[in-house]
């Protein structure tokens, strides 16, 4: 299965934020490179929001090139065979942390954000993703900083976008 029939079809599963979900999918309809970064119209991007439940804490990183603290993500590539596998690559290469486990369930939530030109919109597919208690991270070349957060310092440092998937993630694990 293809990375884009992959995406349709976890789409068509998730059932929160129809209207949101209805614009994904219409999108892939429309651009069959819509995986891609070369999809000038906008492509889809794959996202994790780290978390140590236990502690209840999440891992941000501080943002190269757009200075903001944002949960792991970024663009699709050939060799991932899934959104969910896409997530999980780039929340390990950007926390550096090994044996991180998506949390049950499929997408936490949609994001839809315009970027600079020549693209002009991610449609970002967003779970979340749990480490161990002792897990050590290390900072990658995307990052400027990568830090723990308490549940309750996030507001202070994030965009909406990262304290909807928060609040998402939390109300999925019921905490």
């Amino acid at each position: 299965m293809s990375l884009h029939d992959d995406a349709v079809l976890v789409l068509k599963g998730y059932e929160d934020q129809p209207e949101l979900r209805q614009a994904y999918l219409d999108h892939l309809a429309a651009h069959p490179d819509g995986m891609w970064k070369a999809c000038h119209a906008g492509h889809v991007t794959a996202s994790a929001l780290v978390l140590d439940p236990e502690r209840g804490r999440v891992l941000l990183t501080l943002h190269r090139k757009l200075r903001m603290w944002l949960q792991m993500g970024g663009h699709c590539e050939p060799g991932d065979s899934s959104l969910a596998a896409a997530a999980l690559r780039e929340a390990t290469e950007e926390s550096g942390i090994p044996d991180l486990t998506l949390l049950a369930g499929g997408p936490v939530r949609l994001d839809r954000h315009p970027i600079p030109a020549p693209c002009h919109w991610h449609l970002d597919v967003q779970y979340a993703a749990v480490a161990a208690p002792d897990a050590a991270h290390a900072i990658s070349d995307e990052s400027l900083d990568l830090r723990w957060f308490g549940y309750d310092e996030v507001a202070d440092v994030a965009d909406t976008s990262v304290l909807r998937l928060l609040e998402a993630t939390r109300s999925r694990l019921g905490v």
